[in-house]
């Protein structure tokens, strides 16, 4: 990707829609994020979070993706509540920040209609224009009166008060599959009432909507509408009858913008494939679609679906496939992303690989590969550099994989003298075992990046290197990062022998057999990774897991895309079984598990037994390094979670101190080894 430093680059020429300027042609598009407070209003973390990406130079940053207008509107997927007063003196110290960056600040409010859940607080039926159940919401809506749509539109139009009151640039309204598209969509409005049949009818809803709002607003508010151009269902809109929805809403002379989203919201593989793509597929793969749809409108169009990289967002700037291009999750990665860029530095924007560790319901809204974000308020995007060269030390890092190489990374950046040790032949770790899924090769890039800004800071890095006592020593370190990673556990297995790793079949380290169980003990990446690695081998393999559903430990779109490619390789799935043995049947295996629910013992037989059971640490180092350290390997924990400077050790008599973190400390995932680093290496 080359530098482009010129003004007359694309991406950064201005925008003007009504009175809003906008400072360039980069957006990050509104999504719950879920770090409201208690009573579902903005406060401290969730303003850092975007306020960062202010700071990072983007035009306009939409939060509050879903922001509900109504009590039955309910809270179910970590949503702002706009619909009381009590969310605007939060709007006004957030315009501050935001505006004070230099950027524009949007809301997206909604009515999630038969998108709710009856049961969610505060407990009401959900209502829609008919009758017709939302399988992946599960409620039963009320079929809406003439009372419920005059209460929906007037909660509407206050709702968008309350955002300009309190200083913000405009709002948005969600149509899709939320109450406004579910009035629009065929498949969802059976109604023979003003409100349904013909295609006016469908949208008097929205409009009615639209004009209350702006009857509210004025006309120095914008207000746009997140778009279906296409729902991608049989039942639905096509992008024929989608055109001629939007071209209706435009002809009411009311909406400033359109944002075009492609697809149904309303099953989990339609968000995983179609609204919220991730690295399963291609890039961009509906920024076409959007310009197609733009070419036959008159508003500005935004866009926003896994556009992650300059090359791919200035084409659809330049070739006028879009006015405003949304690169929402590249900004969760790095939300630098427009200052890098001005800066003559897009080659050191961390990449977005797709991964979508940030739409988890517990991992919202943090990068697989950037544990800060989210964190703003305890934990710094850019890292600070030493002051004075008297506290520059030299840190040696032992372990080249994530947690490795992001210790080296911030360590180096900040000034200090690196040494990384790796004992295999290249950097990467468990990495480049995950990269080789079908669809997971993108992963690769949180190793690449580092490894170029290793370079780049002149980090002394040794492949091929077994790190012991001896080599540690020599080495005269003041910092020991302990970063060795795990090895696959399988030694409480009664018949370890017998057993084949994970690791061995996805590394190609061992014959596949005819016949395979592959066990699955943690939920994770890795024992799929094996399954489909035994069926490219043409193995006829089946799936035994101690959850009681696949992937307990993935986010939804991962569940949903390995899922999808169980039944594609048709691959035989049983849950709720735990590994008990395995002993030798004639020139076989015999394999018992048992019923984590019955405790009824079964037994299967197979030519092969492959364990996915997390790793152990490879701690031996560490250990036989303890003693000689003069914090005796501590870390203290309250100082650690909070972003704070390690107390000093306790024998300071001692060379160096020792630490540990990532898999050498216990078995998880990628993010959670390189917050680990970060929380370490950021203060020392």
């Amino acid at each position: 990707m080359s530098d482009v430093k010129s003004t007359n680059d694309p991406l950064l020429q201005t925008l003007k829609i009504r009175h809003v300027e906008f400072r360039n042609r980069i957006m990050s598009t509104s999504h719950a994020c879920g770090l409201q407070n208690n009573e579902g209003y903005p406060a401290d973390a969730y303003q850092a979070y975007h306020e960062e990406k202010a700071k990072g130079g983007l035009a306009l940053t939409m939060f509050g993706g879903s922001s509900n207008i109504s009590p039955d509107s309910p809270n179910v997927f970590g949503q702002l509540y706009v619909g009381d007063d009590g969310v605007v003196p939060y709007f006004e110290t957030f315009s501050e920040k935001v505006h004070s960056a230099g950027a524009r600040l949007m809301c997206q409010i909604t009515h999630l209609g038969r998108r709710g859940e009856s049961y969610a607080h505060p407990v009401l039926p959900t209502i829609a224009p008919s009758m017709i159940r939302e399988t992946l919401h599960r409620s039963f809506p009320k079929v809406m009166d003439s009372h419920d749509i005059k209460r929906v539109i007037s909660d509407y139009a206050d709702a968008a008060w309350r955002c300009k009151v309190g200083g913000l640039d405009g709002i948005e309204l969600l149509a899709g599959a939320h109450l406004i598209g579910q009035f629009i969509s065929p498949s969802t409005n059976h109604r023979t009432d003003e409100y349904g049949g013909s295609l006016e009818n469908r949208c008097r809803f929205g409009i009615e909507v639209l004009h209350a709002i702006r009857s509210r607003v004025g006309d120095d508010f914008l207000i746009g509408l997140r778009f279906h151009i296409d729902e991608a269902n049989a039942d639905g809109l096509n992008a024929t009858q989608s055109l001629e929805v939007a071209q209706y809403f435009e002809r009411a002379g009311v909406l400033d913008f359109f944002n075009a989203n492609y697809g149904r919201m309303d099953t989990l593989v339609s968000l995983a494939e179609h609204n919220m793509p991730g690295m399963a597929a291609a890039l961009a793969p509906w920024l076409e679609k959007a310009g197609i749809f733009k070419q036959a409108v008159n508003l500005p169009v935004f866009h926003a679906a896994r556009i992650t990289d300059l090359s791919t967002a200035r084409y659809a700037i330049e070739s006028g496939l879009l006015d405003m291009v949304a690169m929402t999750r590249a900004h969760i990665a790095d939300p630098h992303l427009v200052n890098k860029l001005k800066a003559g530095q897009a080659h050191r924007i961390r990449p977005c690989v797709g991964a979508t560790h940030c739409m988890g319901s517990n991992t919202r809204p943090s990068c697989i590969h950037n544990p800060v974000t989210g964190r703003e308020t305890v934990l710094s995007q850019q890292v600070i550099e030493l002051k004075l060269k008297q506290s520059r030390k030299h840190i040696v890092i032992v372990g080249g994989g994530p947690a490795g190489l992001e210790a080296a990374r911030i360590a180096s950046t900040r000034g200090h003298r690196v040494t990384l040790l790796e004992a295999a032949s290249s950097l990467g770790g468990q990495v480049q075992l995950a990269k080789s899924a079908s669809w997971r090769t993108d992963i690769a890039g949180i190793i690449d990046w580092r490894a170029a800004e290793l370079e780049l800071h002149d980090v002394d890095v040794q492949i091929n290197c077994y790190a012991d006592l001896h080599k540690v020593l020599e080495l005269k370190p003041d910092v020991v990062v302990i970063a060795t990673g795990g090895i696959p556990d399988t030694q409480w297995i009664e018949g370890e022998e017998f057993t084949t790793t994970a690791w061995d079949i996805i590394a190609g380290q061992v014959p596949v057999a005819d016949t395979a169980i592959i066990y699955d003990g943690t939920g994770r990446h890795v024992a799929a990774t094996a399954a489909e690695t035994l069926h490219k081998n043409g193995c006829q393999a089946e799936l035994v897991c101690i959850d009681d559903h696949f992937g307990m430990e993935l986010v939804y779109s991962e569940q949903t895309i390995w899922r999808k490619r169980c039944y594609e390789m048709d691959m035989t799935m049983i849950f709720n079984h735990r590994l008990h043995a395995v002993e030798q049947h004639k020139n076989r295996l015999r394999v018992s598990f048992i019923n984590e629910l019955t405790n009824q013992l079964t037994t299967k037989i197979t030519d092969q037994l492959v364990v996915e059971h997390g790793t152990m640490p490879a701690d031996e180092l560490y250990c036989e390094l303890q003693p000689l350290a003069s914090n005796y390997g501590v870390t203290h924990l309250n100082e650690f979670v909070n972003g704070l400077a390690q107390p000093k050790p306790e024998q300071p008599d001692k060379d160096f101190v020792l630490y540990r973190i990532g898999d050498a400390v216990s078995s998880r995932n990628i993010h959670t080894a390189i917050l680990d680093a970060n929380r370490l290496l950021s203060n020392i």
